[in-house]
């Protein structure tokens, strides 16, 4: 969090504004204390689940996290319950899920992901996935404002 430094343990990530981050769907960038603790819990949550696997046949079993995932990205600034990580074995993104479901894969690396948060910054009326916007003075992506703001949104203009 911006302001702690070292220290204090929190490094990195995306303090937000108005519990939004700043990637497209108001996504934000984990702090590294988050994205440890994040992993530990997707990784105990995955030995539950090893429990119950001992038991399916290798066709039932279900897997819910690995430890090669670093989760890197969440709903929001304070948010633990989704989000997407790094697959460090194939370079590409999934989303999470404190549910259990099903981890998707997505197309994108980080860096394609990042490099297309910083495109549609830079080129708005390009944008594709989302549209980046201002409330107030804040930076928020279309996609995740809520109906009760979004008559406050106001496109970013290039």
């Amino acid at each position: 969090m911006r302001g702690q430094g070292l220290q204090q343990g929190s490094v990195a990530g995306d303090d937000g504004s108005d519990d939004e981050g700043c990637l497209p769907g108001n996504k934000a960038l984990m702090t590294l204390d988050a994205v440890a603790a994040v992993h530990r819990l997707r990784v105990d949550s995955q030995a539950r689940m090893d429990t119950l696997n001992a038991r399916r046949s290798e066709d039932e079993r279900v897997t819910v996290w690995k430890a090669t995932w670093i989760p890197v990205v969440a709903a929001g600034p304070a948010d633990t319950t989704s989000g997407l990580y790094l697959d460090t074995e194939t370079g590409y993104l999934g989303r999470w899920s404190r549910y259990d479901e099903p981890p998707v894969d997505e197309l994108d690396t980080l860096v394609t992901y990042l490099e297309e948060a910083a495109d549609m910054l830079e080129a708005p009326a390009l944008a594709t996935r989302d549209r980046p916007g201002l409330i107030g003075e804040a930076l928020v992506w279309l996609d995740g404002v809520t109906a009760a703001r979004e008559s406050r949104w106001q496109p970013l203009t290039g």
